[in-house]
């Protein structure tokens, strides 16, 4: 395997395993840590986990013992039920990979990633993480680094965000192509709000960045798997329908503790039934057919493609059914769910909105928390319809075709 010189890329780069020994010592004198470890380790003695930071000296050590307990507790704790599918897709590719996320919480949707690679005997990847989750203080900072973080700058001059982009391209790259580590990567700044999952075009462009070669063998050497997470309550959904509600009529500015509060919101709260899709890697034949549009076109292509994998593997629970016919006035999808399940999930919805301030407009917030959940179903018969099209579309040429065919061989007879 050959080696990536971090030194050409700053602080945005995980810690080394010596690096990540001595911060997690400096987590082990936390206060809250005792607390934790009670949490998490509710069998052994309260200073466990203390001790424990205090004498991890890798990377690996850390996200075996501690981090992967944490997502055990999450998930016991926390979820009904948790399953994942397409491990598949994973053994069939030889090297290293980009798995590119929608992304429904800050924490999770990695945090879960890593614990079903690591049960399925895949290592564990880099995970690209914006760096204004390091706002909430030097002890988020040495947990993020510490797992392997990557860090995304953000808040930026144009010219600055242009030079950060080719180094974190440069430096993915590198990591997958040189049997370094696979990534992880949301498929877009920041979490899903509206419930719609989509594949930023400038992420796109940020990766094409780095290659060396043609279009295609550019993004073919990243090898780019899509992965669905489906959360059957979504993380923090009271609070993403009032960011959607206000910016609607201003820019929404986040309050300095925010990401943090949205983070350990993310962990405590219930999620019910969860799930994990790891889709099948984009084929050299897709982005061959890419390569052919113009050069925007081609991005919109694969933008098309990843979105395709992630709405298919998004696993629809009752509440999206719900959700749906809530937004929409209708009973379409009923056959989801009881009576006494709606009953249930308008209780839910009014307990969400009522933490929410009471200037905010009930009816609006309602419409936005109902679409959070709605809009998966909708997304899904959006392809349902789009694939009927193509269906057909490539029926009427084949019959062309057919009946062009036929022609040229009566013309070829009569003569």
């Amino acid at each position: 395997m050959a080696e990536i010189d971090q030194t050409e890329f700053g602080d945005i780069v995980p810690y080394t395993d010596e690096e990540a020994a001595e911060a997690l010592a400096k987590v082990a004198n936390h206060p809250m840590v005792l607390a934790m470890s009670k949490y998490l380790f509710p069998k052994k003695p309260i200073t466990f986990l203390r001790d424990t930071l205090k004498n991890i000296k890798t990377i690996d050590e850390f996200q075996n013992i501690v981090m992967r307990k944490v997502v055990d507790w999450v998930l016991d704790n926390t979820c009904h039920n948790f399953s994942y599918d397409g491990v598949a897709n994973l053994k069939e590719i030889t090297g290293n990979c980009l798995l590119m996320s929608n992304h429904r919480d800050i924490i999770l949707d990695p945090a879960i990633t890593q614990y079903v690679l690591y049960n399925n005997g895949f290592p564990m990847t880099e995970i690209c993480v914006g760096d204004n989750l390091l706002a909430a203080g030097k002890t988020a900072e040495y947990l993020l680094r510490a797992n392997r973080m990557i860090k995304v700058i953000r808040g930026i001059s144009a010219r600055e965000l242009y030079l950060s982009s080719q180094r974190l391209s440069k430096y993915i790259r590198q990591a997958i192509t040189t049997g370094h580590k696979s990534v992880w990567l949301a498929q877009r700044q920041g979490r899903t709000k509206n419930g719609i999952d989509t594949t930023e075009q400038g992420l796109l462009k940020m990766l094409d960045m780095s290659g060396t070669g043609d279009w295609v063998n550019n993004f073919m050497e990243l090898c780019i798997v899509p992965l669905s997470i489906s959360y059957e309550y979504e993380p923090c959904d009271g609070r993403k329908a009032r960011e959607i509600l206000i910016s609607r009529t201003q820019k929404y500015v986040k309050t300095k503790k925010e990401d943090l509060h949205s983070i350990l919101i993310g962990i405590r709260q219930p999620k019910g039934n969860v799930h994990l899709n790891i889709g099948k890697p984009l084929t050299r034949e897709e982005i061959e057919m890419a390569s052919y549009c113009d050069k925007n076109d081609r991005y919109q292509f694969i933008r098309h493609v990843v979105d395709r994998r992630i709405i298919d593997g998004y696993r629809l629970w009752k509440t999206n059914y719900m959700g749906y016919d809530l937004m929409t006035g209708t009973q379409k999808y009923a056959g989801h769910y009881t009576p006494e399940d709606l009953v249930e999930f308008k209780a839910y919805t009014e307990k969400k909105l009522n933490k929410l301030e009471s200037s905010l407009d009930r009816v609006e917030l309602r419409k936005i928390f109902w679409g959070i959940y709605g809009n998966p179903v909708m997304e899904k018969e959006k392809l349902a319809i789009q694939r009927d099209e193509e269906r057909h579309a490539a029926f009427e040429t084949k019959t062309a075709l057919a009946m062009l065919e036929k022609m040229h061989e009566k013309e070829e007879n009569n003569q």
